[in-house]
C-alpha cells in the first residue's frame, strides 16, 4: 500500500494564472523549481507523479493566505478543492484553510467543509496573519475543530520570502503550540514544515503532548536534521507524518530520499502511511473507524516499544 502525503497544494496552470499560489519567480528559482513546471502542473500530470512515487492519496489545501483586504493575500476556495477531490475521490481529500479575520462566516465555512464537502482537516498559515498559533483569535477555530473531531495543521518555524510583493514575519515558533495543546487537549495539532530553525523545539512539543504531531514537508529528506530522523525512527515513530508541500518538494524525490535514510520498516510504514490514516481517520483506515490496536506480543517489548508504552525516554540498553 502506498503513502499518504498530508501537505499538498493545487499548483495547476489555473492557480498560477489566477495568482493563487503566493509564489513569485524569485522564490521558484530559490527552491530550484524546474522551469518547465513554473507555469503550473495539471492535476492529471500530478497524479502520474504520485503513481511513480507510490503515493495513494494527497491532502489538498484550500488555502486562506492572509486578510483578503490586504494586497498580496489570496485564497484557493473550498469549492475549487472540493471539485478536484470529487473528480478524483480515491486520490485527494480536502483541508479547510483558516482565516481568523472572517468572523463567524469562517466558522460556518469550516463546518460546511467537513459536513458537506467531506474535508478531513483544517489548515492554518500563522505568518500570513501575523498571529502566533497561541493567539486567542484562533481559538474559535480550534474549538470548532474539536467539535468536528478533525485535526488542524499549521506552519511552524520560520517562513521564507515567497513573494517580494508581501514579506511576512516568522511568528510560528513551535513552543507556541504548548499553550494550545494545554487549552485543547482533545485537539490534534500538526506542526508542518518541521519547525526549522527550531526543529528540536518541535520535537520537544511532540514528545510532551500526546496531541501534537510533526509534518515532515517542505524540506528535502536528505537535509532533515539528524535529531528529527532519530525521533521519527525511534521513540517518536507514532508522531510524525509524511508530506511534500508540493510544488516545493517533488514527491518522487521525497520518497526516494526517505528510502535512502535506512529507516526501520515499522517506522517507515508509520511515517509514510499509518500515522496519517490514524490522525485524519481516512477512509483507508476503515471509513473513519479508530485504528485497530496491535495485539500484545508474547515476546518482550523492544526498547523503543517500551519507551512509547511508558511515554518516557529510557536510557539506551547497555549504557
Amino acid at each position: 500500500m502506498g503513502a499518504i502525503d498530508i501537505v499538498c497544494n493545487l499548483f495547476t496552470p489555473q492557480e498560477v494564472r489566477e495568482g493563487r499560489t503566493g509564489l513569485d519567480e524569485t522564490f521558484k528559482a530559490q527552491v530550484r523549481m524546474p522551469e518547465a513546471m513554473r507555469g503550473g502542473v495539471p492535476v492529471e500530470d500530478y497524479i502520474a507523479r504520485m503513481d511513480r512515487a507510490d503515493i495513494d492519496r494527497s491532502l489538498l489545501i484550500a488555502v486562506r493566505a492572509g486578510d483578503l483586504n490586504i494586497k498580496g493575500s489570496f485564497e484557493i476556495t473550498y469549492d475549487r478543492v472540493a471539485e478536484v477531490c470529487a473528480a478524483f475521490p480515491d486520490r485527494f481529500s480536502g483541508l479547510a484553510g483558516v482565516d481568523p479575520f472572517r468572523g463567524m462566516q469562517g466558522i460556518y465555512d469550516l463546518d460546511r467543509s467537513v459536513k458537506e464537502l467531506g474535508f478531513v482537516g483544517a489548515h492554518l498559515y500563522p505568518h500570513w496573519f501575523g498571529l502566533a498559533p497561541n493567539d486567542r483569535r484562533y481559538y474559535p477555530y480550534y474549538s470548532k475543530c474539536c467539535e468536528l473531531d478533525i485535526p488542524i495543521m499549521m506552519q511552524v518555524g520560520h517562513n521564507l520570502v515567497y513573494s517580494r510583493e508581501r514579506r511576512l514575519p516568522s511568528v510560528g515558533r513551535p513552543i507556541t503550540l504548548d499553550e494550545v495543546a494545554i487549552d485543547f487537549p482533545e485537539l490534534k495539532l500538526i506542526g508542518i514544515h518541521i519547525g526549522v530553525p527550531w526543529t528540536d523545539e518541535m520535537i520537544s512539543m511532540a514528545w510532551k503532548h500526546e496531541n501534537i504531531f510533526i509534518g515532515v514537508d517542505a524540506y528535502a529528506p536528505k537535509h532533515w536534521p539528524q535529531p528529527l530522523v532519530h525521533y521519527l525512527n525511534t521513540y517518536g515513530r507514532e508522531k510524525v507524518l509524511f508530506g511534500t508541500d508540493w510544488p516545493v518538494i517533488d514527491p518522487e524525490r521525497a520518497v526516494k530520499e526517505i528510502d535512502a535514510l535506512g529507516l526501520r520498516p515499522e517506522s517507515h510504514r508509520m511515517l509514510m502511511r499509518d500515522n496519517a490514516l490514524r490522525v485524519f481517520r481516512l477512509r483507508e483506515s476503515g471509513a473513519g473507524a479508530p485504528a485497530a490496536k496491535t495485539p500484545a506480543a508474547s515476546a518482550p517489548a523492544s526498547h523503543i516499544d517500551e519507551q512509547i508504552r511508558l511515554g518516557v525516554r529510557l536510557p539506551e540498553q547497555g549504557s
